[in-house]
């Protein structure tokens, strides 16, 4: 199996041997930082202070369902990139569906073949390494990376809040060009 190169996986999961299980065969695939959180609360906080390259989400969590935790994280402009796996017991078709159309990328039912949940996970991670460089934007030494709301300047990544991110985005994507105030109230703040 490929390496990972130290990206970190988030698994939320409740069933301790689950957890066990999956940090085991992810070390084995070499490269993953594993972090694991018990509850969806907990879950929900990791994912947002730990930036995961990736996260596994199971539905039926203490404190705060995995679909609330999904529609939260894909909400939000910092995690929306972040691809979650959901892997839970609930295999109808409506539960499937439900969990894509809340922003799942990908969805897989226990029990599970570690095998392929690692591959699964790889595979989507290399779709998310290939941001293609015309999206990206650059000015100078800042690197803005809009796909996957990442910002680093000369090499390093720098963390900004969502509306910095916006406003740095705008800026650049308009650089030389005069900024009216209204205008830029408007595209970053949402302001009319």
């Amino acid at each position: 199996m490929e390496a990972a190169s130290g990206k970190r996986i988030l698994i939320v999961e409740d069933e301790r041997d689950v957890v066990d299980l999956l940090t085991l065969n992810l070390r084995k695939a070499g490269g993953f930082v594993i972090s694991t959180a018990a509850d969806g609360a907990a879950g929900l906080h990791k994912a947002r202070t730990e930036k995961p390259a990736f996260i596994i989400l199971d539905l039926m969590l203490p404190k705060m369902p995995g679909l609330e935790v999904c529609k939260i994280l894909k909400s939000d402009p910092a995690t929306r990139h972040i691809p979650i796996m959901m892997l839970t017991a609930k295999a109808e078709e409506i539960d499937r569906i439900v969990g894509l159309e809340f922003g799942a990328d990908d969805y897989v039912t226990k029990p599970f073949s570690p095998r392929e949940v690692i591959l699964r996970i790889q595979a989507i991670l290399r779709r998310g390494d290939s941001t293609p460089e015309e999206e990206r934007l650059s000015a100078g030494s800042i690197v803005i990376d809009p796909a996957r709301h990442h910002v680093s300047v000369g090499g390093k990544r720098v963390n900004l809040t969502s509306i910095e991110f916006k406003l740095l985005r705008t800026l650049v994507q308009r650089r030389g060009r005069v900024q009216a105030r209204d205008r830029l109230l408007y595209d970053v703040w949402g302001y009319e």
